[in-house]
């Protein structure tokens, strides 16, 4: 089973590069993966009817008793062979029903095929979390296909309803799920079903679980998300809406039965909520106009049939509710099928509008009859033996008292009424010729495209006369509830009650069906006082404004709003929870060096001073203070690792910060602030103060000895001296995965705020087609062009341009360094940074190499780079960075990610578990020993996405805002993102607005409404 299930996930992910060249062509070959699967089970067919299952086991989480587990029995297997099956089927059938020029092909087939694997492996999983896995995949791959048509608003919102309700179920599910195991000591499906919960946890637990399943299968109040989703094409409709997703619910209520049926909460839910959904869809479908509302109403009824069968609990129901299974799967995915066939030679579901349509497509009306007539219960089909074993198993039931038996019996009566009255007007409003109407015009529609809905027509008639080589398998899974196995699933069993039954059933149906003007306006005058579509948009309204609401009334205050609402919450949380602690230390040393506590005092000093100066780059340099302090505490305590990190990222940070800070006002804005003082220093003095004590909590806390004694051990086991390095790169490798992940987030969301039109992937060159002419005219011509274009301002003016123009003659140190403003350019720093920049990226390899021995690694190192390529940018500008670095930094980044998640699946060919090291040791003359493994790479892949992040934050907070900057400049408009000028207050003058915005200085009385 893994092997087929990573087979279907391997052809998956090369089907859209496959569709490139094959186009609809793909469909075909892909489809001969559930075929082959289908055969393989085919294979096991003896085995499992002999009472072998195939069990196939692999440890997932040992600890928690989780593992990646498979057992295929006789349900599992039928469910698996409709899956497979079906889904070859509607996978051939997608080639003549779309079109070349179908948008979105390759990923239609990729998530198609890929539906059938996560399908495949629901059915045949043994473990319930690995279940759940699955359950939750095909939520989210059905949510994909409904959406397919991205560009219309209805399939976007069907298929966010679908993907809404059936999370909700799912994680309903996990909780029950979770409760079951906990009692039951077990997460194996199969065990928990043999040896069932009871209890108040098993109670709970099977009722959250059912809630999952009747979301899944669109029951009442659950049902109307599967309506919507009828804008999703109709392969997916005949396929996860007819023969599998919604198949989900019911084999999970039908894998439970058998250990649960008799707990309080089974009954109610399943045979109440049952025979209302079949009541509620079979209503509702005499009503439909449109072909495929019609029938989809109709799955609604027919699942809450299965449901109400496959769980009475019983083992001729059992046998029935399989049987019709099978049958519902071959019936409904035909007349989906069909449907989409008319709707291509039409151009219309609407039954008023189609007429003589069976006329003109003899066979197309031939298959859809067979089909029809199957769902409806007309012998001599299978849906006609699965409705006699339903009548006799619940009159039986009935016979020996079952309490709810007589209910059950009642529903399948009445549903079973409104199905041949919908069934009737499907085939009416699809084939036959309307009074008064014309025949509809035809185009035409290819010849393969019948073969999918004709061979599962043909089955449903084959079956029902080959019901002993069928008869096994559904036996073999019913057989596992009580009750005499005396009875049997035949074509004829005499005059009988059941028989009767059916009469009745067919001459109310035909009643309704004679009346059906009546009957049209009786549903017309009911009120819909009771519609869970409706309560589901007016809930996800209501949560909508609430949303809102609440991001209003933050948002209203800003940052500063931010920043209250987060540590309020710290404050109240954190800090109650440390005052009730009774683990408090014994002891406290105030300090280990004298000169600690002057560095405490000056940090605390500069924190004050930042949160009260009024000048940004004041601020940022006393909060930059802060941390050069933590520097001198990190030396001072033994760990030079930790202190070179800290300085590096610090350095970094002022730059970062003074990126943004250049585009704000020079003043922190003091009128009308969102938060007023006393409740700032309130705040800022608490949460002080909470983390204070957290940290003398964390002191006395410790109850096992500590794990830093074993930590020497474990580097020198991993080839290293560097405990810091040897623990971010090998033994917490998974924690270090994560947080370069997030690197690369965070980067990815900087890019995405600043770039408006495009994100480009490097940065500007001096050869690209988008540098502005004149940053590129000789010197003294571009001397000139600068005073040209400042004739007009003030005599200072003219004096710096002077200066420029005795600028001008310098020599270029750098590449880019005639782009840059003759009065903007330091020979001075040019120099600097063209003889440190090579010793900068030197030091940083080296850093990055020896950091497994010594003070360093991939996270230093790649600081290091970053801030070789900062002062190349701060000293020649964008252009100059893209010279420096002509990379694109999301493939940096991206390379960066895969190298170091790489380092996690190599052990695995080597017949290792995920993260373990392997190193590759060699004697170099002059070098001496070179060690290099795995964690070497790890740690190079973490180098990569540092200088990728560095390169993207400068490519995205500088050179890209330079560059509207100059846009905005060159076409004479007002900064776009300038924010000086937003900072004053909304009547301020214009001309005093220019004034500030030439000198970035806010008036006075100004504020920073941004």
């Amino acid at each position: 089973m893994i092997a087929s299930l990573a087979a279907f996930a391997g052809v998956a992910l090369v089907t859209p590069f496959l569709a490139r060249w094959l186009g609809r062509r793909v469909f075909p070959l892909i489809a001969l993966m559930p075929a082959a699967a289908f055969v393989l089970l085919l294979t096991w067919l003896p085995g499992v009817l002999a009472g072998n299952p195939v069990v196939e086991v692999v440890p997932w989480i040992p600890q928690l008793g989780v593992a990646i587990s498979f057992r295929i029995d006789a349900l599992a297997l039928l469910l698996a062979l409709i899956v497979t099956g079906i889904g070859a089927l509607v996978l051939l059938y997608c080639t003549q029903y779309f079109g070349d020029d179908e948008p979105g092909l390759g990923r239609f087939a990729a998530l198609l095929l890929a539906f059938a694997g996560v399908m495949l492996g629901l059915v045949t999983a043994d473990d319930v979390f690995l279940l759940f896995t699955f359950w939750e995949a095909t939520s989210v791959l059905s949510y994909l296909l409904i959406g397919h048509y991205t560009e219309r608003k209805e399939s976007r919102g069907a298929a966010l309803q679908a993907l809404t309700v059936t999370t909700f179920g799912g994680l309903t599910m996990l909780v029950g799920l979770v409760v079951l195991v906990v009692a039951g000591g077990t997460t194996s499906l199969s065990e928990l079903v043999a040896e069932p919960v009871g209890g108040t946890a098993g109670a709970v637990g099977i009722g959250l679980v059912l809630v999952g399943a009747i979301s899944k299968s669109a029951l009442v109040p659950f049902h109307f998300w599967l309506p919507a989703a009828m804008a999703a094409p109709t392969p997916v409709s005949a396929y996860l809406h007819a023969a599998a997703m919604v198949k989900a619910g019911v084999y999970l209520v039908a894998r439970l039965a058998p250990g649960y049926a008799d707990v309080s909460v089974w009954h109610p839910l399943v045979v109440v909520i049952g025979g209302v959904t079949m009541i509620v869809g079979g209503w509702r479908a005499l009503r439909q106009t449109d072909l495929k509302l019609l029938l989809a109403y109709g799955t609604v009824s027919q699942l809450g049939f299965l449901v109400l069968v496959t769980g009475f609990g019983t083992r001729d129901a059992a046998l029935a509710g399989v049987a019709l299974l099978l049958a519902h799967a071959l019936f409904k995915a035909t007349l989906f099928l069909v449907v989409g066939i008319v709707d291509h030679a039409t151009g219309t579901r609407d039954v008023r509008r189609l007429s003589a349509v069976g006329r003109r497509m003899p066979v197309i009306a031939t298959i859809a009859f067979i089909a029809a007539a199957s769902m409806a219960g007309v012998p001599p089909l299978i849906g006609f033996v699965a409705k006699e074993a339903v009548f006799t198993a619940f009159l039986d039931a009935t016979a020996a008292g079952e309490a709810w038996a007589w209910a059950a019996l009642v529903a399948a009566i009445l549903g079973s009424v409104l199905t041949v009255a919908y069934t009737a007007r499907f085939l009416w409003g699809a084939f036959f010729t309307k009074p008064g109407a014309g025949p509809t015009t035809l185009q035409p529609t290819g010849t393969l495209i019948g073969i999918a809905p004709g061979t599962l027509a043909v089955a449903s008639l084959a079956f029902a006369f080959a019901l002993p080589l069928v008869e096994p398998l559904l036996a073999a899974s019913a057989d596992e509830l009580p009750g005499s196995r005396e009875y049997h699933l035949a074509l004829w069993h005499g005059l009988e009650p059941a028989l009767a039954l059916s009469a009745l059933v067919f001459g109310l149906g035909a009643l309704l069906v004679w009346r059906r003007a009546p009957v049209a306006r009786l549903q017309a005058a009911m009120p819909h006082t009771i519609d869970s579509g409706r309560g589901y948009l007016a809930i996800v309204g209501a949560l909508d404004r609430l949303a809102a609401g609440l991001t209003t009334f933050i948002q209203a205050r800003g940052v500063p709003g931010y920043v209250a609402v987060i540590a309020t919450v710290f404050i109240t949380g954190l800090g109650v929870a440390a005052l009730r602690n009774s683990t408090w230390p014994d002891t406290v040393r105030p300090w280990d060096l004298p000169a600690q506590p002057i560095v405490a005092a000056l940090i605390a000093t500069a924190a004050i001073a930042a949160a009260i100066v009024r000048q940004r780059m004041t601020a940022v340099l006393l909060a930059g203070t802060t941390g050069y302090g933590l520097v001198l505490l990190f030396g001072m305590s033994g760990a030079p690792d930790l202190a070179l990190t800290q300085a590096l990222v610090e350095t970094l940070t002022v730059v970062v910060f003074v990126l943004v800070v250049r585009r704000l006002p020079r003043q922190v804005a003091v009128r009308r602030q969102a938060v007023r003082a006393p409740f700032r220093i309130a705040i800022g003095v608490l949460s002080g103060a909470v983390m204070a004590v957290i940290g003398l909590v964390a002191l006395g806390a410790r109850v096992q000895p500590t794990i830093a004694e074993g930590l020497p051990a474990l580097a020198v086991e991993a080839h290293g001296r560097n405990i810091v390095n040897v623990m971010l790169v090998d033994i917490r490798a998974w924690d270090t995965l994560g947080e370069i992940s997030v690197l690369v987030a965070v980067a990815t969301g900087v890019a995405s705020l600043i770039f408006i039109t495009g994100r480009t992937g490097v940065a500007p060159r001096l050869d690209a087609p988008s540098t502005r002419r004149e940053r590129f005219l000789p010197l003294p011509e571009q001397a000139d062009t600068m005073r040209g274009a400042r004739a007009s301002l003030a005599d200072t003016e003219h004096e710096a341009d002077a200066a420029g123009e005795a600028a001008a003659t310098r020599q270029t140190w750098l590449l880019a360094g005639r782009t840059i403003s003759p009065r903007n350019r330091s020979i001075l720093v040019e120099v600097l940074v063209r003889l440190l920049f090579h010793p900068a990226i030197v030091v940083s390899v080296f850093l990055l190499f020896v950091g497994h021995n010594a003070p360093g690694g991939g996270f230093a190192g790649g600081l290091v780079a970053g801030l070789a390529l900062v002062a190349r940018y701060l000293a020649g500008g964008r252009y100059e960075l893209g010279e420096a670095a002509p990379v694109d930094a999301g493939r940096l980044l991206g390379i960066g990610l895969l190298l170091a998640a790489g380092t996690a699946t190599l052990p695995l060919f080597l017949g290792r578990t995920v993260f373990q090291s392997s190193w590759l040791e060699a004697d170099v003359p002059v070098l001496g020993t070179i060690s290099i493994g795995t964690s070497t790479l790890f740690d190079i892949g973490v180098y990569l996405v540092v200088v990728g992040l560095v390169l993207d934050i400068l490519r995205s907070l500088g050179a890209e805002i330079d560059r509207q900057r100059e846009d905005a400049d060159e076409h004479g408009l007002p900064d776009a993102i300038a924010p000086a000028d937003d900072a004053l207050h909304p009547d301020t003058p214009h001309d005093e607005r220019r004034a500030v915005a030439s000198s970035g200085t806010a008036p006075a009385d100004g504020e920073a409404r941004a």
